[in-house]
């Protein structure tokens, strides 16, 4: 159960899915980023709208929120969405690494509108020469080599 502060983030989120849906933008998704109680990421669905197919609610909430704190990881953030997110956008949350994640709809809230995410979920774990995008591995030793350049480095950021 959600406290008062919480609801408010989360109905934030919800409200961003609206705006979003109203402008034409993309799908009704939204989502907000908290830290100590401040929005420091906010975003909508913008596939369409931008022709781009990572624009999805959280990844506009976590790039915005990254430049905003500086960092490429939210430490004690919490990632408040309208819906549970994409197997994508589980990625990136993943990536950044935040305290929670806090949502409304689910995934089958989600399928029941069109947005079926079961087809992604299943080419996951499916083996690659069997998935029905072809992925293709051709080794190459000058990737290995950029590879083991950046295992020497002595200035690296490890994430």
């Amino acid at each position: 159960m959600l406290n008062d502060r919480e609801r408010k983030f989360l109905e934030r989120a919800i409200e961003l899915a609206r705006e979003g849906m109203n402008k034409g933008r993309g799908g009704p998704f939204g989502c907000v980023i908290v830290i100590n109680d401040e929005i420091v990421g906010e975003g909508y669905n913008m596939v369409a709208s931008t022709n781009d197919p990572t624009a999805h609610a959280e990844i506009v909430a976590i790039r915005q929120a990254c430049k905003k704190l500086n960092s490429f990881q939210l430490t004690g953030c919490d990632v408040y969405s309208s819906c549970e997110p994409c197997p994508m956008c589980l990625g990136a949350i993943y990536w950044a690494r935040p305290e929670r994640v806090i949502y409304a709809n689910t995934r089958d809230d989600a399928a029941a509108i069109d947005f079926d995410d079961k087809f992604i979920y299943k080419e996951i774990n499916t083996e690659m020469l069997k998935r029905e995008i072809p992925f293709i591995h051709e080794s190459h030793p000058l990737a290995l080599q950029v590879f083991n350049e950046w295992k020497k480095m002595e200035k690296r950021t490890i994430y």
